[in-house]
């Protein structure tokens, strides 16, 4: 995360822009880029009046639904098989116990799993495709899909961006506790979501794998 922010802080604030558009769209895609630290280190950098908050949600907004759209388009063209390669590429985040993981989710969630996914770094990832190869109603995942790329984008700028403000009023003379402070509380609010998102996660797999147990007892 430090030397993506180093890199960051050397451009101009449209360059900004455009690189969380880009790395949260291609992460949306499905290739494993780190664009939730894109857009914690530009939500940084809008404490200090470098970028703008608005601009930085908008963006990463329009990255998350561009993303996930194009996302679904590939995987409804290359179906299972499409993301079985990618699985052999990246076996790190898209192996057959994450795929696994992942239909499991949407069997139990449906397209809502695609709102949820955005707070979960597996399903962020494999949302889109995913809905695609699955043939989800494309009107559907569009609904999901841009509330929760709006929610995600913005509500993450912004409780960093307004807990960063807040500790720089109160400490004039310690930014650096400011900062500190702002990656906690924006960390903090992030890891919240994934628990939550995980622990139903977890729920669902326990409740698919005691389904399968009673259906495989003799009747």
């Amino acid at each position: 995360m430090h030397h993506v922010e180093q890199w960051l802080q050397t451009l101009p604030p449209v360059l900004v822009y455009l690189i969380v558009t880009l790395v949260i769209g291609v992460e949306s895609m499905g290739i494993p880029v780190p664009g939730e630290i894109t857009l914690i280190t530009a939500s940084l950098m809008a404490i200090g009046g470098v970028t703008n908050p608005w601009f930085v949600a908008i963006a990463a907004s329009v990255g998350a639904i561009g993303g996930d759209s194009l996302g679904y388009l590939f995987g409804r063209r290359g179906g299972r098989g499409l993301l079985e390669r990618f699985g052999r590429r990246f076996p790190r985040h898209f192996g057959p116990a994450h795929l696994a993981r992942a239909e499991r989710m949407f069997k139990r969630w449906g397209v809502w799993a695609v709102f949820f996914g955005r707070f979960v770094a597996l399903l962020r990832i494999l949302a889109g495709p995913l809905a695609g190869a699955l043939h989800v109603p494309y009107r559907k995942f569009l609904v999901a899909n841009a509330a929760g790329g709006i929610v995600w984008s913005f509500g993450t700028t912004f409780v960093i961006y307004f807990v960063g403000r807040v500790a720089e009023k109160w400490l004039k003379d310690f930014s650096y506790i400011a900062l500190i402070i702002a990656v906690v509380g924006g960390i903090a609010t992030t890891l919240v979501l994934r628990h939550r998102a995980t622990a139903a996660h977890k729920k669902a797999e326990e409740e698919a794998a005691a389904e399968e147990r009673e259906a495989s007892l003799p009747a």
